[in-house]
């Protein structure tokens, strides 16, 4: 993870836009909010990483494969700065760990008996059901 995302940090764009919300006339002189492009191809990620990351960012992954984050939560630029990357680190992460394998559960023959019993006992009263034959 580290060296993916020291690179991904290294090569990504910032471009510094206006942001919506408060500010009072500081939004107007100001460009605070922040918007990080990372080209992914440029990481050297595994191709099953690739994959997970591209579910995981969604729209925010265009058709050339650049990620495209925008931070405008806070009214300075280091902080939305800071937002942006984290975020950025955050989605690299969580596309690199691969997913657990989900173990399969298995049933001893006493709950097997029971579960057999109780499709019975239903069957049974469902049978019961329907018109009355005098």
């Amino acid at each position: 993870m580290g060296r993916i995302a020291d690179k991904a940090i290294e090569i990504a764009e910032e471009k510094f836009i206006a942001s919506s919300g408060p500010g009072g006339q500081n939004v107007n002189k100001v460009a605070t909010a922040v918007q990080l492009r990372v080209d992914v191809f440029q990481l050297g990620m595994p191709p099953e990483a690739f994959e997970r990351l591209k579910d995981i960012a969604g729209s925010k992954m265009t058709k050339g494969g650049e990620i495209v984050l925008t931070a405008n939560e806070y009214r300075t630029q280091d902080q939305n700065r800071e937002a942006a990357r984290e975020r950025l680190l955050g989605l690299l992460s969580e596309a690199l760990t691969p997913p657990r394998k989900r173990a399969k559960s298995r049933v001893n023959r006493v709950g097997k008996v029971k579960r057999l019993k109780a499709k019975k006992v239903r069957g049974t009263v469902k049978a019961n059901r329907g018109k009355v034959d005098w």
